[in-house]
Order: structure tokens, then C-alpha cells, then sequence
């Protein structure tokens, strides 16, 4: 029996479940492959008008992290707080940070997912539209992550100069973080807070 008896869930056995728990197994294992397809696309298919591709930004920004000494979260984080935009892209950040939250620190989830309504800061009163709206955030234990995030990594990547990594240089840290067991205590660390790397003088 390779498919299960059931065209309701609820009708489903335990032999079903099984077959399925096991036939999920090596699609998951795929998780990273998938990943890094989506991400090479965005290198095809981007939003017009930027200098640089959606790929190229999220190379650049976790090149950024990684030259200043970021842990494989933070870096892996950088390299996908887009990742969601060709399908989502009115909620991009959200989408990103689901892609990424069962295999990355708590920390850096609620980053990519609050990227976008800090971001606004830089360019919300262009549209007539709220700058400071992050402010609602100022009492979470990772208002100054994110905002060192958009900062130092995300508003400062779209430069067509910068010498910035392939993707060939990130490949091993995405297997390596979508590899983990999903929703590991010791991988999310609810309500540690680390902060980015502290620059040096």
C-alpha cells in the first residue's frame, strides 16, 4: 500500500497515518533544496524599479551579517527575511519568518517578521504614511534587534557595488538550519535575546 484508504481525514487509520508520517519524512528532508530554488528564482523573477535583484538583496544582507560575525541564525535569517515576497508579497515579512521559525532562535523570527513595519521608517513619509509606526513595538525584548537589522543588513543592501557572497557560500548553513528537528527547545531559546554582533570601533 503506498497511498492511504482515505478521501476524508477523519476516516483515516492508524496504518494511514503511518504511511503518510513515513512518506514525510524525505520531503522534508528536501525542505533546504526547496529553499534555495525559491531563493535562485528571486534572481529571475523580482520586483522591478531596485537596482539589484530580490536574490541579490538577500545575498547582500546576509553577507553583511556574516563579515560582521553573526551566528548561522542571524546570517540564515538575512539571507531569507524576503524569501516569502513572490508569493506573499503584502505580507512578505510574516510569510519569511513562518518559512524560517520551527529551525531558527525565537529572536530572529520575530526580526523577519517585524522587518517590514520597520522598514517603514526609512521611507513611510514618501507615502504620507506612519514612520514611527514600529513604536508599538518599543517595549519588546527585540525592538533594538530589529532595528539594528533593518539598519545594518536589510535598508543598506540594494547596492549594485557591494562585493557580495554567492550563494554557493550560504548553501551549507541553509541544509545546516533546515536540517535541525523542528521546534528544538534548545534551537528556538523563547526569550533569549542576543542582539546583533557588537561592531567593532
Amino acid at each position: 500500500m503506498d497511498r492511504v484508504s482515505f478521501t476524508r481525514m477523519k476516516d483515516g487509520t492508524k496504518a494511514d497515518y503511518d504511511l503518510l508520517a513515513e512518506a514525510e519524512r524525505p520531503y522534508h528532508a528536501l525542505t533546504a533544496d526547496r529553499i534555495l530554488a525559491e531563493l535562485r528564482k528571486q534572481g529571475e523573477d523580482s520586483l522591478s524599479g531596485y537596482q539589484i535583484t530580490r536574490m541579490d538583496h538577500g545575498l547582500q544582507a546576509a553577507t553583511r551579517a556574516l563579515r560582521e560575525g553573526a551566528d548561522i541564525d542571524w546570517v540564515v535569517g538575512a539571507l531569507l527575511h524576503d524569501i516569502g515576497d513572490g508569493l506573499a508579497p503584502q505580507n512578505h515579512d510574516r510569510f519569511s519568518a513562518e518559512v524560517i521559525r520551527p529551525f531558527v532562535r525565537d529572536e530572529v523570527a520575530w526580526v523577519v517578521e517585524h522587518h517590514g513595519i520597520f522598514q517603514m521608517i526609512y521611507y513611510a513619509h514618501h507615502y504620507g504614511w506612519d514612520e514611527n509606526a514600529r513604536d508599538r513595538f518599543k517595549d519588546h525584548p527585540c525592538f533594538q534587534s530589529c532595528a539594528d537589522f533593518c539598519e545594518r543588513w536589510d535598508q543598506s543592501s540594494f547596492d549594485p557595488d557591494y562585493p557580495t557572497e554567492p550563494v554557493e557560500t550560504f548553501e551549507p548553513m541553509v541544509r545546516e538550519v533546515f536540517a535541525r528537528k523542528a521546534y528544538d527547545p534548545d534551537v528556538i531559546q523563547e526569550g533569549v535575546v542576543k542582539g546583533l554582533p557588537t561592531l567593532s570601533a
